[in-house]
């Protein structure tokens, strides 16, 4: 019997295999179509040719972990130890997993927030607690009240995505201060803050739980150095959490990769920078604004787009098609690829809106924007 019966193909692959078939320009699934920064490659090619190319310890390389710390600091305010609070991850949906089946035991529940991202509910079930979805707002920002009557005596993790993937919402203060609250009100409940997108933002900053003492003993932050840096199919990204909680959570981690690449852990040391990333937002927005402004004329509303490398749009003027009928006749009759906003809600509601990935070269953007505007 299938332990996740519920779990087929995913609507990314679905979309790209689509896209591919019919020479559809793909903005579906998040992965950039530029180049990465040549010091990246050229760091790169430096730690193929002289190493390490042998295991790491089990945490990540410590000049890998020094340099994530003093970017923590840097960005936040945040002081960790890179020997017991950061641990180096086969990406953030690795940490993701092994957090959750370290921490989440049989019979407990965990709070999703819908619409939300498709890898968080198979580790909560594969550990035999029960996902709670609770729908974010029109606006995709959180109704704490909601989620505080969601709560009882078995809820042990709230998983929270800020910046948020698919709306492109990114949270206020007052979002984290009620976060404050809710923990005040459960004291057994644990935050995982899916914060890959952490530094791509851009008419607001962003609101990291790495900024709130309050919140650090009962929080694990996740990022990916896979999206900060352009370089998903490295799959390496981080987690940081306090002592008692990360010593869990590297049990499960050293059985299910042990450590990760040792050439692309030595590769991202030798690059990584607080200036690095400083230049992200004004990158991506630069894209965003761009994409935008060419769907000006379009018959498409454009919703917000606060960080993220995506933008929703509303179809509703267009068609009263479901959005994944809607998503196929696109592909097939105006060769463009997108997301259903469906697929991210546990109830399947279907608010006529489409997720599009404007990490791409500016002229797929244009292109793209072209055939959407012949619709």
């Amino acid at each position: 019997m299938s332990k996740l019966p519920h779990v087929g193909t995913t609507i990314f692959t679905v979309m790209s295999a689509l896209a591919q078939k019919h020479g559809a320009i793909n903005l579906s699934q998040g992965f950039p179509d530029f180049p990465i920064d040549d010091a990246l490659k050229n760091a790169l090619l430096r730690a193929a040719e002289n190493g390490p190319h042998q295991y790491q310890p089990l945490a990540g390389s410590m000049k890998l972990r020094e340099k994530t710390a003093e970017l923590i600091q840097e960005s936040y305010g945040r002081k960790t130890d890179p020997e017991t609070e950061l641990l180096i991850t086969a990406g953030a949906t690795q940490a993701i997993y092994t957090t959750i089946t370290a921490l989440v035991s049989a019979g407990q529940e965990v709070l999703i927030l819908d619409p939300a991202y498709d890898c968080y509910e198979a580790p909560v079930l594969l550990s035999g607690a029960k996902p709670v979805h609770v729908s974010l707002g029109t606006d995709f920002l959180p109704d704490w009240q909601r989620i505080s009557d969601a709560c009882n005596e078995l809820t042990r993790m709230i998983i929270v995505n800020n910046p948020h993937n698919p709306s492109g919402t990114v949270w206020s203060e007052r979002d984290v201060r009620e976060l404050e609250r809710l923990l005040d009100k459960y004291p057994r409940l644990l935050v995982l803050s899916d914060e890959v997108y952490e530094f791509i933002t851009f008419d607001k900053p962003h609101q990291s739980v790495n900024c709130y003492p309050s919140i650090h003993e009962r929080a694990i932050v996740i990022s990916s150095f896979g999206k900060t840096f352009h370089i998903t199919g490295w799959k390496i990204g981080y987690a940081v959490a306090p002592v008692r909680l990360m010593h869990e959570i590297k049990k499960v981690h050293q059985y299910l990769v042990f450590c990760v690449n040792s050439v692309a852990q030595q590769a991202l040391a030798d690059y990584m920078s607080p200036e690095v990333v400083s230049g992200l937002g004004p990158f991506y927005k630069k894209k965003r604004d761009l994409f935008r402004d060419a769907l000006a004329d379009s018959r498409f509303t454009l919703l917000p787009c606060e960080g993220t490398y995506f933008q929703l749009l509303d179809y509703k003027n267009i068609s009263d098609s479901r959005d994944t009928d809607f998503c196929t006749e696109l592909v097939e009759n105006y060769g463009v690829a997108a997301i259903p906003l469906s697929v991210f809600n546990a109830d399947g509601e279907d608010r006529g809106i489409i997720r599009l990935c404007f990490a791409k070269k500016e002229e797929t953007l244009l292109n793209a924007s072209k055939r959407l505007c012949r619709i």
